[in-house]
């Protein structure tokens, strides 16, 4: 079992910025690849970004590409996304997810996922 904790939501201004957290515990982090997903009102749950467990493979949806970055510390068993840039269409759901394989993580179809934090990007 591996248990999700996002933070680091909020309200923020268009072009502002805002860093997500996502702090795991019980299984090993460093065995997991990792991923942001989000949610917009009335809208199905899309990928945004994704890391292999070694840091060394990273994935993004189009839209985000040049102003997201997600990365990750294994010693502190967190993933983190950097979210440069906002615009008004970023506001969202924001949700991490965990799989063993960097594959399933990018498909949606991990085994765990967080709680969710809500970003507003405000025009």
């Amino acid at each position: 079992q591996v248990q999700l904790v996002e933070s680091g939501g909020g309200l923020v201004q268009a072009g502002g910025s805002l860093r997500l957290s996502c702090a795991a515990s019980g299984r090993t982090f460093s065995n997991y690849a990792m991923g942001w997903f989000r949610q917009a009102p009335g809208k199905e749950r899309e990928f945004v970004a994704a890391i292999a467990w070694n840091v060394y493979r990273t994935y993004y949806t189009d839209s985000v590409k040049g102003r997201f970055t997600i990365s990750r510390d294994n010693a502190k068993n967190t993933v983190y996304l950097q979210m440069n840039s906002l615009k008004p269409e970023d506001t969202a759901v924001y949700y991490c997810a965990a799989n063993p394989a960097l594959s399933a993580v990018v498909a949606g179809s991990s085994n765990y996922w967080g709680q969710g934090t809500q970003v507003t990007v405000s025009s």
